[in-house]
């Protein structure tokens, strides 16, 4: 165990050389880091969460001389030494010298908080071709990083999967506390099924020596930008597993943490720089898939620490919340598109298709195409001015209609031509539209969808009358127009029970996405408690 005195002792300036004006304190789930001037001291806590042991003084020890060496490769000038803490004859501890050994600090160089990668993307002026330098880094790192035997067999599918279903088990505590029960088993069923399905992908990045020594822990608060050298530190050293990994992984893991921290733009420079340095393209056939489980692992790590009695209930709090937040962006990851997919909403007013979309979009990471803005766009009419036409009148004749459906196609082209899913938000209550649509997905091949909402009137009535008072509001749809409607509408009945997909929204949106994703993916809903 940690000696009891040591936070104590460490805490106290004339514990170090040079005695410096103060010493500060920060705890991670498994680290207490002293900085001390212009020195950073980093004890090892005793603990042992499965895939990582501290428990014994001999592996805090050979740990700590881990994280030198392997530091040392990216980041040498800031990893100086490991050093003894010591207890003296009189019970008082010390920082080397003669006495009983108690632990070991790795002593590292204090870097620039203000230069930290996080710090400047949030102060909003970096340059996106920052990324290229970054990427060429990791690239000429990986590049020369160690590969083959040892490393292949550990990094190869077997571990992959044995890391993920640990992940799993390590959480499955923590199931509707900081992860809803509905994502843990979605996400579970997902990634076994991605590593099921592409066994053959996996087996051939080992094949190809993509496996190598990687950092293993790839994330903004690891990278320093001075000038003009650029740090990465911080990396795993307590378990290979973690660090004996496809290139494509530690790629992820960067882009992963841009996303989550608000800077998609600059994860998506990021995989660009590196594929280009690198010329690995099949890295975009892997990232959702190692987005995915970085989140999940950072979510899951997060998670520990509200079991941690060390730190304040304000801590676990946010911990908490931290590690939801990253559990949800696994499950968006998961739920990404992996082909370019054209989904139509269909149904009757009212039945909640544009709520819908707009959940199911932020999964996917689809475009949407919302029919009634694009409707009076063409006519040049403000999206929020309503226009009460009688029934297949006005701005809602069979005229403007057809022009407007055809205008949607020609743009979800553009999309799709891009590789990204497109929604297009719209009635489509005549067959003859829904086939044009279909036939231009065969011929981009691209997935197609087409998902009916329906509600029971007596909700689907409320909804209708409470929407004409809501600002922002484009859509004009009324009663006495569903009812119109209603009668004239085409049933679908041209399509295989895999393209069309039903949704009661009387649910919750995020419910009905759920339910849209489980079908779109092929996964079969298991509760887990």
């Amino acid at each position: 165990m940690t000696h009891p005195h040591l936070i104590a002792a460490m805490s106290r300036p004339a514990f170090y050389p040079g005695n410096p004006e103060g010493v500060e304190l920060l705890q991670t789930h498994i680290s207490l880091i002293f900085l001390a001037g212009n020195l950073v001291y980093k004890v090892k806590k005793a603990v042992d969460f499965g895939f990582l042991d501290f428990t014994t003084l001999e592996k805090r020890e050979f740990y700590c001389r881990e994280e030198l060496r392997l530091n040392r490769r990216l980041a040498p000038e800031v990893y100086l030494d490991v050093q003894e803490i010591v207890e003296r004859p009189g019970g008082e501890l010390a920082l080397g010298g003669s006495g009983r050994v108690v632990d070991y600090a790795v002593v590292m160089k204090k870097i620039p908080e203000e230069r930290m990668l996080k710090k400047l993307l949030v102060q909003g002026d970096l340059p996106l071709s920052v990324m290229e330098r970054i990427a060429d880094k990791v690239a000429d790192f990986h590049s020369g990083a160690e590969t083959g035997g040892r490393i292949d067999e550990i990094g190869g599918l077997e571990t992959i999967r044995r890391n993920i279903e640990e992940n799993f088990e390590q959480t499955r505590a923590y199931i509707d506390v900081t992860i809803p029960g509905r994502q843990y088993a979605f996400l579970r069923s997902w990634a076994l099924n991605f590593m099921e399905e592409r066994a053959n992908l996996f087996r051939r990045r080992v094949e190809d020596h993509r496996i190598r020594d990687c950092h293993g822990d790839l994330h903004l608060e690891h990278i320093c930008l001075l000038d003009p050298e650029i740090v990465i530190f911080d990396c795993i050293e307590f378990n290979e597993r973690f660090r004996y990994e496809d290139a494509a992984a530690e790629v992820a893991f960067l882009a992963m943490d841009l996303d989550f921290n608000g800077y998609p733009e600059y994860g998506r420079a990021f995989v660009d720089a590196y594929i280009a340095s690198s010329g690995d393209e099949e890295i975009r056939q892997l990232l959702n898939f190692y987005k995915c489980y970085y989140a999940y692992v950072r979510g899951k790590v997060v998670g520990f620490k509200i079991q941690d009695s060390a730190v304040s209930q304000a801590e676990r709090d946010e911990a908490r919340a931290t590690a939801g937040r990253y559990f949800d962006l696994a499950y968006s990851c998961a739920g990404r598109a992996e082909r370019p997919a054209l989904i139509l909403m269909t149904g009757l007013m009212g039945t909640g298709k544009s709520v819908l979309a707009r959940n199911l979009a932020a999964r996917l990471g689809a475009e949407i195409l919302q029919m009634d803005v694009l409707r009076k766009e063409l006519l040049n009419i403000s999206p929020t001015d309503h226009h009460f036409s009688e029934f297949g009148q006005g701005i809602y004749s069979e005229e403007v209609t057809r022009r407007t459906y055809a205008e949607a196609l020609n743009r979800a082209t553009e999309i799709l031509g891009r590789g990204k899913p497109v929604i297009i938000d719209a009635s489509y209550k005549r067959r003859e539209e829904r086939q044009k649509a279909k036939s231009l997905a065969e011929r981009l091949k691209a997935d197609f969808y087409v998902i009916e909402c329906r509600l029971p009137e007596e909700i689907l009535k409320e909804r209708l009358d409470r929407r004409l008072t809501e600002a922002g509001e484009a859509s004009d749809g009324r009663w006495e127009i569903y009812l119109a409607q209603k009668g004239d509408f085409d049933p679908i009945n041209e399509l295989s029970s895999g393209e069309h997909l039903l949704v009661n929204t009387a649910d919750t949106p995020e419910t009905c996405a759920h339910e849209i994703l489980l079908k779109i993916k092929g996964i079969r809903e298991e509760t887990e408690k």
